[in-house]
């Protein structure tokens, strides 16, 4: 969720001036190492304190309290459910909890070294726990518990009572799996065909790591005969074993460098939520979802034990138009051109990714073993990879004789080394455009779960709906604001408008829905308040400031160097923007905001900047009243906010019965509650919606583009927020609309005979 403010290049300029002024600190030749260098390790140590110190909007101290945090923080991270480490450890390690802040001036590494190799210990002794607890059966009529609240857990005193954790822990969740096999094998003998939703077990937090996945139709019979009781439960220890050897396969193919991102993350958290490391993988992923594209196959990978196999070709790229791979197929070798391929079973899969990804116009040839089982060898020329689901999307739907547009946004996208490339501010003008030509009376403008992007793009996106002025004001350390505006007297859109919003809404996001709220150009609707970041990052590259290095790349650091406000003065941090229209949120009563993060930055405000409020508002406060009364009265919306409380309350129960016939019981009586909110996913507006022209002309030669965008205008029709920003949109038209009567939109809960 971070706003990148690359175009505001005074103060990039200062930063970088200052810290060449201290180049020499820097600058000197590398020597060659081992991928693991505690030189490279010191020196980005040293780099990033220096550079986070002379950059960072209000830099905190580094002292004994930065040492306190980094050390909970850092802890918290490598063991978050306490399964690993005991009591013990933790002693030695406390030691260093407040000498962290000396240890990071002094590019000490002991504190590190110490932790990751007693990480590594204990992991290797916690593959033999697991092992050991799935080896036999479980008694299940024994009456015992498990508390998944692992903040407040204890560290386990010795390794006696560490394997008892690691065996609760494990039953829990094979209870849970094996309920939900016993519940599948139960319908499919009344003839129901009933999926299993995994919100009923709902025993699974954040620190678990054992995949529970919904149980296959194979798993419950054979040949048409139930399973017994035994069968299903050996089945279930089964799969969870599978799940665990994945798992710690997994964290075994992280190595030394990803740990000690970890660590240095912990440092940088302390600064600001949003000051971060990007080590060289993690840098690349960031430029990606920012620009939407790159050079590649256009392939999505997964690791399935040591084999890497497809799981989706993108849409439009190569190996798309190749049509010679298919999702399932598994990669065995990887050539580059007409070099020795190389094998890559058992590879981490960023190395894979590295060896497969390259530059456009060159050659790749994968050896890939076929869903069918034969083996072919696949030449693909790379390309221009463009992931659509970064980009803007538009359609049109017409009720009452009315046309209304919907633009979903979910990323203020720009291509920063391309100033010719796709960007949201072009994107989103364009489909304005269309928008017009097909002749809508309004447009939905929807940024929910947007996380925000570049701010150039927000301030031409505000401009398609004013005539001009100023969309957003940027303050620096130390520095007089800025104030960014829009000079373009043009205005693309001047008809009714309406923005969606939800609690991840955030930074890019805030901004626009704040400039459309400021000037009364629309209406904002969605959650209580945005998400609540109001501060600007700027990613430094890290290898401009060493002379030269044969260590690699170095990766680069995303720090906050400014905080922007409206341009009524207040600060979105924090606060976020507060909507008009206030909807109920499954999720409103959980702590995901700004507010609830450690180390946010404060709220506070400047002078107003000077702008002209728009003057066709005067039907905003009548719509905004009716909407009230009509989400007030709505019985889809009054079930969403009983749900919001219900999610809420279920969120605080974290002791759970290991005993069958309780837990069964407990979690019958959850799903009993839990089939009232099913009925949540089933409300349908029966609103039509379809693709702009030159959208609907591309769905006929492409399947893919066409099922994407079929889904869409499905969700959209069953949306009850979409629904009533066109209602808000029929109120602000300039002639009442005729409305018919809606039909009753909620169905009853109905299980389908097979």
């Amino acid at each position: 969720m971070d706003t990148i403010i690359n175009f505001m290049k005074r103060n990039y300029k200062i930063l970088i001036a200052v810290v060449l002024l201290s180049a020499s600190l820097f600058a000197f030749k590398m020597n060659s190492g081992k991928a693991e260098d505690p030189e490279k390790d010191k020196m980005l140590l040293e780099l990033l304190t220096f550079v986070i110190e002379k950059g960072h909007y209000n830099p905190t101290q580094i002292d004994d309290a930065l040492s306190k945090g980094v050390y909970k923080d850092y802890i918290e991270a490598l063991d978050p459910s306490k399964r690993f480490f005991l009591q013990s450890d933790i002693d030695e390690f406390s030691k260093y909890e407040l000498l962290l802040d000396n240890q990071l001036l002094s590019k000490d590494l002991s504190f590190f070294n110490l932790t990751y190799n007693r990480l590594l210990k204990r992991m290797a002794e916690s593959k033999g726990f697991y092992k050991g607890v799935l080896s036999s059966p479980f008694d299940y009529s024994i009456d015992e518990s498990f508390n998944t609240d692992y903040e407040k857990a204890p560290y386990a005193k010795n390794t006696a009572e560490l394997k008892e954790r690691w065996r609760k822990q494990i039953k829990l969740s094979t209870l849970s799996s094996l309920t939900d096999r016993l519940k599948i094998q139960e319908n499919k003998e009344k003839g129901i065909v009933d999926k299993v939703d995994k919100n009923d077990s709902d025993v699974l937090k954040s620190g678990d790591i054992i995949e529970n996945t919904t149980p296959s139709e194979k798993d419950n019979s054979a040949n048409g005969k139930p399973k017994t009781f035994e069968e299903l439960e050996k089945i279930t220890r089964e799969s969870s074993l599978k799940s665990l050897d994945e798992y710690f396969g997994f964290m075994e193919e992280l190595t030394q460098n990803d740990w000690f991102s970890v660590y240095i993350n912990s440092i940088t958290a302390r600064f600001d939520p949003h000051t971060n490391y990007f080590p060289p993988e993690e840098k690349e992923r960031f430029d990606v979802s920012i620009s939407g594209k790159f050079e590649g196959i256009g392939a999505r990978l997964q690791k399935k034990n040591d084999f890497t196999e497809i799981t989706e070709l993108i849409s439009g790229g190569p190996a798309w138009r190749g049509k010679l791979l298919d999702a399932g197929d598994v990669i065995m070798k990887v050539a580059q051109g007409a070099k020795e391929p190389v094998d890559i079973v058992g590879m981490r899969l960023d190395d894979v990714v590295k060896k497969i990804k390259g530059p456009k116009g060159s050659e790749v040839r994968l050896t890939v073993k076929k869903v069918d089982g034969s083996i072919k060898t696949i030449s693909i020329i790379r390309d221009i990879v463009e992931i659509e689901e970064t980009y803007v999307k538009s359609s049109v739907v017409e009720r009452n004789g009315v046309k209304y547009g919907v633009i979903y946004l979910p990323k203020f996208y720009i291509n920063f080394e391309d100033r010719n490339g796709r960007d949201a501010g072009k994107d989103v003008a364009a489909e304005v455009e269309l928008l017009k030509q097909a002749g809508v009376n309004g447009i939905a403008f929807d940024v929910r779960d947007d996380g925000g992007g570049s701010l150039s793009t927000v301030v031409d996106i505000a401009g398609l709906f004013i005539e001009q002025g100023p969309i957003v004001q940027v303050k620096s350390a130390g520095r007089q604001k800025e104030v960014l505006y829009d000079r373009d007297k043009k205005i693309e859109w001047d008809g009714p408008l309406v923005v969606i919003v939800n609690s991840f809404s955030a930074s890019a996001s805030e901004i626009l829905a704040a400039a459309i709220q400021d000037y009364k150009r629309g209406i904002v609707i969605g959650s209580k308040q945005t998400y609540g970041k109001g501060t600007v990052q700027n990613v430094i590259d890290l290898n401009q400031f060493v002379r030269s290095s044969d260590k690699g790349d170095l990766g680069a650091l995303k720090t906050t160097t400014q905080k922007f406000y409206r341009i009524n003065g207040g600060s979105t941090q924090l606060e976020g923007v507060s909507s008009d229209v206030v909807m109920p949120d499954r999720y409103a009563y959980l702590k995901m905001g700004e507010r609830d993060l450690d180390n946010a930055m404060p709220w506070d405000k400047i002078d107003p900047a000077s702008y002209n409020v728009w003057t066709n508002n005067s039907k905003f406060n009548k719509a905004i009243a009716d909407s009230k009364n009509r989400i007030a009265q709505n019985q889809q919306f009054n079930l969403i906010e009983e749900n919001a409380k219900w999610i809420d309350e279920r969120t605080k129960e974290n002791n759970y019965s290991l005993k069958f016939d309780t837990f069964k019981k407990n979690q019958k009586a959850i799903e009993e509650t839990n089939k009232k909110y099913k009925v949540i996913g089933d409300y349908d507006s029966h609103l039509k919606f379809t693709s702009l022209p030159p959208e609907a002309e591309a769905m006929k030669t492409d399947a893919s583009l066409k099922e994407k965008r079929e889904r869409w205008h499905e969700s959209l029709s069953k949306d009850v927020y979409v629904e009533e920003a066109l209602n808000i949109l029929d109120d602000l038209q300039s002639k009442p609309v005729l409305k018919k009567s809606t039909p009753v939109a909620i169905k009853k809960d109905k299980k389908v005979k097979s």
